[in-house]
């Protein structure tokens, strides 16, 4: 069913339809979109477009749309809708009959896929900024480990200088972390709403829309409605950084193959991403950064696709924008692929010091150190370069190292070389010459090791704000307890509960509005619950409630408390943060109790989960992130 067959006096062709229809892909905004008329409805009722029960309705009528696409998304795809908007309009209007029709008042489809988008955009670069921490953390701990590791350097291929393998990956790291800087900034520059910008004209009522971007977690409202519903440079710029940093992954990748290579030998991959060969026995080819390799052409033509689709296209919203999707899907989606198949590549990756250190001598790879020393001896680099060229050359031809030579024979070139020669043709000498800033020395290899663990720890410090509960939070903490219970996810609290516990609560909250909240609720035994956890809808996937949940444990570190649990239905959230399971059966009498009130009491499906801290209560068993 269609939403906009009133003008039309004949029904769409099957073939126009399939040809026009986004369902099969853009499903995928589906949770957004929720996120996104739920803030609306809360607009309509500041306007009086809704009453409070009808806006309280549609609310709680969204967010079971959304807890049940949670378990099965696709389910979206064997409806024929239109699009995800409208087959989430018509979801909504089977639930709450005439009501659901009123959501869409003063808000165009333009506007609501442009909110979408960018609410799907801002949750995928936050994806993968977390991946791009994990790959560039597990670079650090190799580079920390092979700090005295020996590699060959090479320039056009050929061996050049010595290096250290810490040195290498602290190379991409640096591109990485270029890589990271430039999301952030797009990811600073699309939050911004266009929510409440109609079709391109604005909408006709009051609505308060810097209020409404707030709600959804933006910094602020776009500034022109005609811009707002046109602008796509989101998308090309996270196409584009995903074509850079995928430039930076194959480039590693091109590295780690040819130094796995049979002729390098210089490291050895995990089976876990290599694989074999159908015909040949002993092959074990590393298809993992083969493919990542690969994958960078296939981001590179997703973003020309979209420049072409741009180009020339005129205000406002036209057809054509509805080709944004699939190609920026697939190019985010690729991208944070090979990031995770990159991190996992150095799990398990051993180094054959051995064959690197060998390979770094070879090459005459120290004939720049014998050039420096004939400058220290007074000689003009020109000319010390030229002599040194000569004694290369004669050392090819008597199939030696320079080191190998000589002094009688060094001498035969010139008259400023002396015995104290062979100290500074040694790996370790030519290493230790390379003292200035970003070089391989190894006072400069510990500073910048120094400094990169500083920047990734400083990245890892949660920049939400979290902070004790006031009474003046009450009337937020009790709604947003009031709809996870509605949806079964928290036990229900009456206000007097949460008023006497007001002091228990945890808040996180964003230019002044509280956005999560938890509870620690302590025992008379001294155990401790997490309680009443819930992330308002629009800032969920944003570490809300990985930064409460952290601050919750520190409260209770400082109050000596021994273990803190809890019952939940997404363990793996609590696991990431440190928690084990543990058996309901050993929770206290008063816990269960409380079980009564659940209306899932007789299908119950939570798991319990304890987080210990050690027999001094002062270092958890499992570091909490210094938040």
């Amino acid at each position: 069913m269609a939403l906009w067959g009133g003008r039309f006096s004949q029904k769409a062709d099957s073939r126009f339809k399939q040809f026009n229809d986004s369902l099969r892909f853009d499903y995928r905004l589906a949770e957004h979109d929720i996120i996104a008329s739920i803030a609306w409805s809360k607009a309509l009722l500041s306007v009086s477009v809704l009453t409070q029960e009808e806006q309280i309705t549609i609310e709680l009528a969204l967010n079971e749309m959304k807890n049940a696409l949670t378990h099965d998304l696709e389910q979206i795809v064997k409806s024929d809708a239109e699009d995800v908007h409208s087959w989430i309009e018509l979801s909504l209007i089977e639930r709450v009959g005439d009501l659901g029709k009123k959501l869409h008042t003063g808000r165009s489809r333009n506007d609501q896929v442009a909110t979408s988008l960018k609410l799907w955009c801002r949750a995928q670069g936050q994806a993968l900024l977390f991946t791009f921490n994990k790959l560039q953390t597990q670079l650090l701990q190799l580079a920390v480990e092979n700090k005295a590791t020996v590699f060959p350097g090479y320039t056009h291929l050929q061996r050049a200088q010595p290096v250290t393998f810490s040195h290498w990956c602290l190379a991409y790291l640096e591109m990485f972390e270029r890589d990271t800087s430039r999301l952030k900034d797009a990811l600073h520059r699309l939050d911004t709403c266009p929510l409440g910008s109609g079709a391109l004209a604005g909408t006709a009522y009051p609505i308060d829309r810097e209020s409404l971007a707030h709600q959804l977690g933006f910094r602020r409202a776009t500034r022109n409605s005609l811009d707002s519903v046109s602008d796509r440079d989101h998308v090309v710029e996270l196409m584009s950084l995903a074509s850079l940093s995928m430039l930076h992954l194959s480039r590693m990748a091109e590295d780690l193959i040819f130094y796995n290579s049979g002729e390098s030998q210089f490291i050895v991959f995990s089976d876990r991403v290599t694989s074999g060969s159908s015909l040949m026995p002993q092959k074990k080819n590393p298809d993992a950064l083969e493919l990542i390799r690969g994958k960078t052409g296939r981001v590179f033509g997703a973003m020309s696709g979209m420049m072409m689709t741009l180009k020339a296209l005129p205000l406002a919203y036209n057809k054509d924008m509805q080709e944004d999707k699939e190609g920026l899907f697939d190019a985010l989606d690729t991208w944070l692929d090979c990031l995770e198949m990159s991190a996992l590549c150095f799990e398990g990756i051993k180094i054959n010091q051995q064959n690197a250190s060998d390979a770094a001598m070879q090459g005459y790879s120290n004939a720049t150190e014998l050039a420096d020393y004939l400058v220290e001896k007074g000689v003009p680099f020109r000319d010390a370069h030229h002599i040194v060229g000569l004694v290369v050359l004669y050392a090819i031809e008597k199939t030696a190292p320079l080191e190998a030579l000589s002094l009688s024979e060094f001498k035969h070139f010139s008259d400023a070389i002396e015995e104290d020669v062979y100290g500074i043709l040694t790996l370790s000498s030519c290493l230790e010459k390379r003292s200035a800033l970003g070089g391989v020395a190894p006072a400069q290899i510990e500073l910048a090791l120094s400094q990169a663990k500083k920047r990734l720890e400083k990245k890892s410090l949660s920049p939400i704000k979290v902070r004790n509960a006031r009474l003046t939070d009450l009337d937020t903490i009790e709604s947003m307890v009031a709809c996870w219970a509605s949806l079964g996810e928290n036990l229900p609290r009456e206000r007097n509960e949460l008023v006497r516990d007001i002091a228990s609560f945890i808040v996180a909250e964003d230019q002044g509005a509280v956005t999560g909240c938890a509870s620690l609720y302590v025992y008379d035994s001294g155990l401790a619950e997490i309680r009443s956890l819930g992330i308002d809808a629009a800032w969920q996937h944003k570490g809300q409630g990985r930064a409460i949940v952290q601050e919750i444990l520190k409260k209770a570190k400082n109050m000596v408390i021994q273990k803190v649990f809890v019952l939940t239905r997404v363990p793996d959230f609590f696991v990431r943060l440190g928690f084990t399971a543990t058996s309901k059966s050993l929770l206290p009498e008063k816990v269960m109790k409380d079980c009564d009130l659940c209306p899932r009491l007789h299908a119950c499906d939570e798991v319990a989960l304890e987080f210990i801290f050690d027999q001094d209560h002062l270092i958890a068993r499992v570091k909490i992130l210094s938040s």
